[in-house]
């Protein structure tokens, strides 16, 4: 068995930060602009603004890389896969019966390891 080292340790707590900081960032927006401009248009707000800070502080605060084309294209495709294993989790557990409001904690618990990993593969080189 594998234990992970001072570096990985860091880097999962890091982006454990910015992942809660972005989350934070998306519900305030979603919660100001929903009056104003509709739900769906500012869920869809707050989750751009968000996913621009988040790719920001991954690749600074989390990886301690620099950002690029190539590895912002790669961290869309990265969340891109994360929102749709999110929803298809969520409908499973939902459909075998997990009691809705308890099921986004099954989803997380599965989608925020994978995105991780996905995160780090697409903003770290090849060399680490």
């Amino acid at each position: 068995m594998k234990i992970l080292n001072k570096r990985q340790m860091g880097e999962i707590i890091r982006f454990g930060i910015v992942g809660v900081l972005a989350t934070l960032i998306q519900y305030l927006v979603y919660l100001i602009g929903y009056n104003f401009i509709g739900t769906n248009i500012a869920f869809t707000l707050g989750y751009i603004i968000s996913l621009f800070f988040n790719f920001i502080l991954s690749n600074y605060f989390t990886f301690k890389t620099s950002p690029n084309k190539e590895k912002g294209v790669k961290f869309l495709l990265a969340h891109g896969f994360n929102y749709g294993l999110q929803m298809i989790l969520l409908n499973f557990f939902n459909f075998i019966g997990i009691y809705k409001a308890f099921s986004p904690f099954l989803v997380y618990s599965i989608s925020i390891p994978v995105n991780f990993l996905l995160v780090r593969k697409a903003l770290l080189n090849k060399d680490k």
